[in-house]
């Protein structure tokens, strides 16, 4: 587990992660990348088919309500798309961090 993925979330506030700091950690994580100018990070994931790609969604829905911290996905047969931002700073926080590298150690299960 990293040591990103051992963390846990805390109620942010307060400005959001600058640029650099953000790309600091982006190179603690698997296939995610910046969007939306720096205020998101993302990645798609693939899968087989629907069942596997069901379970995956529900897994990320446990590790959110977990961290209380929600991203965005956008499902279909055998993808998903995981968006997060922190909107209480208008961008990104480290929570976005911890949560996609808690996602990126399901792959290692």
């Amino acid at each position: 587990m990293s040591a990103l993925a051992s963390k846990t979330c805390s109620p942010q506030h307060g400005p959001a992660l600058a640029k650099d700091a953000a790309v600091a950690f982006l190179k603690q994580l698997s296939g995610w990348s910046l969007v939306d100018d720096g205020k998101g990070i993302r990645r798609e994931f693939s899968f087989k088919n629907y069942y596997p790609t069901m379970s995956f969604v529900n897994a990320v829905a446990w590790i959110a309500n977990q961290q209380d911290h929600h991203p965005d996905m956008t499902v279909g047969y055998n993808k998903v798309g995981v968006l997060f931002s922190t909107h209480s700073v208008g961008g990104l926080s480290e929570n976005d961090f911890i949560c996609a590298a808690k996602i990126d150690a399901l792959g290692a299960l």
